[in-house]
């Protein structure tokens, strides 16, 4: 471990000084790249260099311990000694986990896409309600939320919703949402207070920049139609509304929420180029050996993630066994006790596997 600090403290000054060159700060490009470096290696250096103190600062009072016969001064060296090998083995077991390997797309904005699945209405308004909570816990953060695809019901339902989260580290907190979420609660139409069970699926996608993924123009085959549903005069008068379909995989995105095809256009090239990322990252994973796989769940969609009980004022994350009756607070946004937890138990699992 030592050897890979050491390694890393050395990048970290190069770094810095190529920061300070002439050329560097003339190329954007590489500035910007060179400043994210740089921000992820400080919090190592930082710990690495608190850490190579503490083993020194306790050198000093072993030596100082065998040379002086005073007993009161030996009995608080003897106190130093230990309380330096206490702060070692934490700082060490903190450099542990600042060394894992990052993920790359933890910096990046992110596309959430919410659909409704088993249990009709019910289920689109439970739809709606996850949307509203993802949208509150990230303008809580300072991030901006917004909707790129949407597909309403009549009765403020949501068969479908895809909306992207813009702020640094969007995609580190929202990774884990991935899978099936369930609501059982009794719906405001049910007179005998029956108790529904209903499902929604959340996917969790980094935003792919072109950079990313490269697309070839003549795998697209591009769409125009007249949007349709609830919305302003302009609905079904222009044909503004856009459906590209990427013929190599079958995938079809339709964004028809703008009154500019420009517009839709990009915002479903957006969606296009993430969900076509993701499903690259989903066969990479499916190479992954089962006992490489997170505690917290493979991502998977079809994987029952999170129960939210109504009545019990209850939410059950099933992957690490996490329950908090706390319902009402966490549907207003109130995510970071959950999301927290969901990120310790990853870090866990994979200082096993290191």
């Amino acid at each position: 471990m030592i050897d890979k600090l050491t390694h890393v403290e050395a990048r970290f000054e190069k770094v810095n000084e190529l920061l300070c060159l002439p050329e560097t700060v003339s190329d954007q490009k590489q500035y910007a790249e060179l400043m994210r470096e740089l921000k992820n290696l400080t919090p190592i250096v930082e710990v690495f260099r608190q850490y190579q103190k503490t083993i020194s600062d306790g050198e000093a009072a072993k030596l100082m311990l065998g040379e002086h016969p005073d007993k009161e001064l030996k009995e608080m060296l003897e106190i130093e000694l230990e309380d330096c090998k206490e702060r070692a083995a934490a700082l060490s077991e903190e450099l542990k986990i600042l060394l894992l390997p990052r993920d790359p797309n933890d910096d990046k904005n992110v596309i959430i896409e919410i659909r409704a699945g088993a249990g009709g209405e019910e289920a689109a308004l439970f739809a709606h309600s996850l949307f509203r909570m993802y949208s509150m816990y990230s303008e809580a953060r300072g991030w901006k939320p917004e909707v790129l695809s949407l597909n309403e019901t009549g009765l403020g339902g949501v068969k479908e919703i895809s909306f992207m989260i813009t702020g640094e580290g969007a995609y580190s907190r929202f990774k884990f949402e991935s899978g099936v979420h369930r609501v059982q609660r009794v719906p405001e139409t049910e007179s005998g207070g029956r108790i529904h069970t209903s499902t929604v699926t959340v996917a969790v996608l980094p935003e792919a920049e072109e950079v990313d993924i490269e697309i070839d123009p003549s795998d697209l085959q591009v769409d125009t139609f007249r949007s349709s549903g609830a919305g302003g005069q302009h609905v079904n008068k222009t044909e503004s509304a856009i459906r590209i379909t990427h013929l190599p995989t079958g995938t079809v995105v339709e964004c028809q929420d703008e009154r500019s095809q420009h517009k839709n256009r990009d915002r479903a090239m957006k969606i296009l180029r993430s969900r076509l990322l993701d499903a690259e990252r989903e066969k990479q994973n499916a190479e992954i050996a089962d006992e490489r796989r997170s505690q917290v769940g493979t991502g998977d969609r079809s994987e029952r993630i999170r129960t939210y009980n109504f009545p019990q004022g209850r939410v059950s994350d099933h992957r690490i066994g996490l329950t908090l009756y706390r319902i009402e607070a966490i549907m207003n946004g109130d995510l970071d006790e959950v999301i927290d937890a969901l990120i310790t138990a990853d870090t866990a699992e994979r200082l096993k596997q290191n």
